[in-house]
């Protein structure tokens, strides 16, 4: 993707590759060191030095001493905690999330679009109930994930055309658009998921605060969660639940908005 982006006369390489640097951090870190920031980044080293050197400087990045990982600074919180405000529609579907996850025992989260993939922006996990490990900045297949899935059929054209998809993709998108139809939700087809390790139904929500949909979505190993419980139980479940939503935010049903 930054290959493309690069090619734009608009587009600040600098800045996309200093919050590269800050996108690598995960939850369940406990610091990186630069080693490891370029192995996920690819950014050359002396590209890398200056950018920690000024993420430092600014506060987006804490580190404490030379043999010291580099951890996310304040600035970084206080962007989290205005963030977290801002978007309220994560705070008024937690209650709810977390009861499908413990009633259904399976992984409930949030996803968002990110480039060509789909970000977990919150999760919450079953109580006293063994479940996948997925944590918030885990990123899935755009394409071959439900999360996926339900943002492609629910987003609008223009949008998906800058994707630049190839005519498989047009009809995969077309398969999640006819089950939102049909039933308000989204499993992906065998043949087009992205990992048989995971069984997953989705649900998209039109995020006003972003313009564009994102995806509601519970999942589990497929022992846990097989296609019935998938059609009968936690899929019209989720479909509930994101409907009770929109009604509460006066938000319009996502289909609704595509164009």
């Amino acid at each position: 993707m930054m290959g493309s982006d690069e090619k734009d006369r608009k587009f600040a390489t600098t800045l996309a590759r200093g919050l590269s640097v800050l996108r690598a951090f995960r939850a369940s870190d406990d610091g990186l060191t630069h080693t490891q920031i370029a192995e996920r980044t690819g950014l050359p080293k002396p590209t890398l030095t200056r950018l920690t050197y000024t993420l430092s400087q600014l506060g987006y990045l804490s580190h404490a001493g030379r043999n010291d990982k580099f951890r996310l600074g304040p600035s970084v919180l206080l962007l989290g905690s205005v963030a977290q405000v801002s978007i309220s529609f994560v705070e008024m579907a937690s209650e709810a999330m977390q009861k499908l996850a413990d009633s259904s025992g399976t992984l409930a989260l949030i996803a968002m679009q990110d480039a060509d993939r789909m970000m977990l922006a919150r999760t919450w996990r079953p109580q006293n109930t063994a479940s996948i490990w997925l944590e918030p900045g885990h990123r899935l297949d755009l394409f071959g994930s439900s999360s996926g899935l339900a943002t492609l059929a629910a987003m609008g054209e223009e949008q998906f055309a800058a994707l630049s998809p190839t005519e498989d993709q047009r009809a995969m998108r077309q398969r999640g658009y006819e089950q939102l139809l049909e039933r308000g939700f989204v499993i992906t087809p065998a043949d087009t998921q992205y990992t048989r390790r995971i069984h997953a139904v989705s649900v998209p929500f039109f995020a006003g605060e972003y313009g564009a949909p994102v995806s509601f979505t519970c999942g589990a190993l497929p022992k846990d969660l097989d296609l019935e419980r998938m059609e009968q139980e936690v899929g019209p479940a989720l479909r509930d639940l994101v409907r009770d939503l929109e009604r509460r935010t006066g938000r319009a049903p996502t289909l609704a908005r595509r164009g």
